[in-house]
């Protein structure tokens, strides 16, 4: 795709923790106005990568560039990021916490406040917006957190697990925003072990296993490489020894 952006390029990157390596020569791209699928068992790397792409990590080696150069929170790129773990003020109410992360991002007051309000209508937690979120559900804390990560329009998202304990329907509601945002021009790295999610919103995906790709490309040439396999069985057939085993009782 030489005609399209280059968001995201990450050139022979390779960590090292002590003696063990966790990535061992990763080479990929991630363009602009795509959702690009980062996937992998436990372990395989995805959050190293993440952490050292988001300059949390310094790499042993290679290059990892957000919008043409490394990440830095005073970089001009608009980025929302959804961590696997979770980090809002649980003591604090709803909406002074939705509002006080949409000044972080340069919102005013007011600008937050109804992007908050439309939002928990939208997620059906108008209710809510005076409770503290330590008296929410995981899954109503999960959607404040969504709400956050997407408040002022981020150019680029990075989404880590974000259906994570929801049911069906609150997933489906997830994914819709998600394809909302896609459509109005942001990028999305998408980290999912559902593989249906990647089936429905991934332009393209890289599939990590050891610290190296397994598999990389769009979501058709990926099923092609494996004969024209469902992602679910492209993951069984990658992590299949490790599936037997878990097996074996």
């Amino acid at each position: 795709m030489p005609d399209r952006k280059k968001i995201v390029e990450i050139r022979h990157f390779k960590m090292k923790f002590g003696n063990k390596t966790v990535i061992k020569d990763l080479s990929f791209d991630v363009f602009q106005g795509e959702v690009f699928g980062f996937l992998g068992s436990n372990g395989s790397g995805k959050t190293t990568t993440l952490r050292a792409l988001l300059g949390l990590y310094e790499p042993t080696a290679g290059e990892l560039l957000i919008d043409s150069k490394p990440y830095a929170v005073d970089s001009q790129i608009n980025l929302g990021y959804l961590p696997e773990e979770r980090g809002l003020y649980k003591k604090e109410k709803v909406l002074d916490v939705m509002i006080y992360f949409g000044q972080l991002k340069g919102l005013s007051r007011d600008e937050a406040k109804e992007f908050s309000l439309n939002f928990l209508k939208r997620v059906d937690l108008t209710d809510k917006a005076g409770v503290r979120l330590d008296k929410l559900s995981g899954g109503q804390q999960q959607k404040i957190q969504l709400g956050v990560t997407i408040m002022g329009d981020p150019e680029l998202l990075i989404m880590d697990e974000p259906t994570k304990g929801f049911d069906p329907v609150n997933r489906r509601l997830l994914m819709n925003i998600i394809e909302e945002r896609r459509k109005a021009g942001a990028t999305i790295i998408y980290v999912t072990h559902q593989m249906e999610e990647v089936e429905q919103l991934c332009d393209r995906l890289i599939l990590l296993k050891d610290g190296q790709a397994a598999a990389y490309g769009t979501l058709a040439e990926v099923k092609k490489q494996f004969g024209g396999a469902s992602m679910d069985d492209i993951f069984v057939k990658v992590y299949g020894g490790e599936a037997k085993e878990l097996g074996d009782e």
